[in-house]
Parts: structure tokens; C-alpha cells; sequence
């Protein structure tokens, strides 16, 4: 799911309240704050299967990022993974078939005319592609309102991309844990 979509079905309008509900709680500083887990997906090739969604405040700005959303209550973090990559590409993983949390990472960004707050657990896991059929099936309306496609990326061709990708140098990140050591790197507050 986008960054700063969160699961549930929207209200009438598609307001900010219909797309940022749901787990999303105000901290102190009145910024809407949530955990959530994503996934840096490869497959055989080791290339990076990543969604690519738009802002509904800003249709015409798009930007790739890496499968996942949102903890949900009483969950944890391999769970959310597990559950968000069959959500949002019909992929079927279980627990033990992700490695890490390799990356932990916090975001400031806008969305939904709103400026929320995501502390995220990056998980890796492999598939091979041609045993896999993406599908859209477990999309909510708001992530098919958002959401604009799935696709596998190259390192070198994501190295490349012209818009936005999330995290960002994600192409470099995931060339350093091909072979992960077993460390989980700490990519801090980022302003998104």
C-alpha cells in the first residue's frame, strides 16, 4: 500500500480522513505516526518487484516504492509483511521465507493533504517470477484508487528511474543485502 495510505474502505469523497484511517494515531506533535513492515521482493534475477501509486491530492505526482503497509493491532511486523505482500500482489510467503528486518527506517511525508509519520521494518524475500502470478485481488478501494501498477525492476534500470522512488538509492540498498550479514541497518529519519 502508498506510504501514506492506510487499508480500509474510503468514504464518500475520498477524503483524507477515508484514506489515512485505520492505525494511524496523532503523536505528540499532532503528526499521524504508524509502524508498518514492507518487503524488498526478488525474484531469480534479483529484480525488485515495487508498486507505483500517486498522492490523491496530486494525482499527476507518482513515485515507485516497496510492497508493505501497516502493522495492524495486535500483529507483528513478519505478519503485517507476510499479509501485505499477498494483499497487494497475490504473492504467498510465509514468515520464515523473509529475512531480516535488514532495514529499519523512519519517513516524513505528505499525503492525503495530511503530514504523517511511517516507522518502517524492511524485510527481504525471494520468489521465482515465473511461478508467480501478480494479482490485485486483495486491493482495498483505496488502494486501487492510489495504486497504479506492479512491476520488476532491474537494479540497474531502478538505478535509473526519473521519478521519485521510496526509499530512496533503493537500487543500492538492495545490492547490499543480496547477501545480508545478518545486520540490520538503521537508515534513520528521512523527509520524504
Amino acid at each position: 500500500m502508498p506510504p501514506g495510505a492506510a487499508r480500509g474502505r474510503p468514504a464518500p469523497g475520498h477524503g483524507p480522513a477515508a484514506v489515512l484511517d485505520g492505525g494511524w494515531v496523532p503523536g505528540r506533535d499532532g503528526v499521524l505516526s504508524r509502524s508498518a513492515a514492507r518487503v524488498i521482493l526478488l525474484d531469480e534475477a534479483d529484480r525488485v518487484l515495487l508498486v507505483r501509486g500517486h498522492d490523491v491530492d496530486a494525482p499527476d505526482r507518482s513515485w515507485w516504492f516497496t510492497v508493505g503497509g501497516g502493522i495492524d493491532p495486535g500483529e507483528d511486523a513478519r505478519s503485517a509483511a507476510v499479509r501485505e505482500v499477498h494483499e497487494e500482489t497475490g504473492i504467498v510467503l510465509t514468515a520464515d521465507e523473509l529475512v531480516g528486518p535488514v532495514y529499519t527506517r523512519s519517513a516524513l511525508f505528505d499525503f492525503a493533504a495530511r503530514t504523517c509519520r511511517q516507522h518502517e521494518d524492511l524485510f527481504v524475500a525471494r520468489v521465482r517470477s515465473t511461478d508467480v502470478a501478480l494479482s490485485r485481488d486483495g486491493w482495498t478501494d483505496v488502494e486501487r484508487d492510489v495504486i497504479d501498477e506492479l512491476r520488476w525492476w532491474g537494479l540497474d534500470e531502478l538505478a535509473r528511474v526519473e521519478i521519485e522512488v521510496f526509499p530512496a538509492g533503493l537500487a543500492q540498498l538492495v545490492r547490499d543485502v543480496l547477501v545480508w550479514d545478518g545486520t540490520t541497518r538503521h537508515l534513520g529519519l528521512v523527509r520524504e
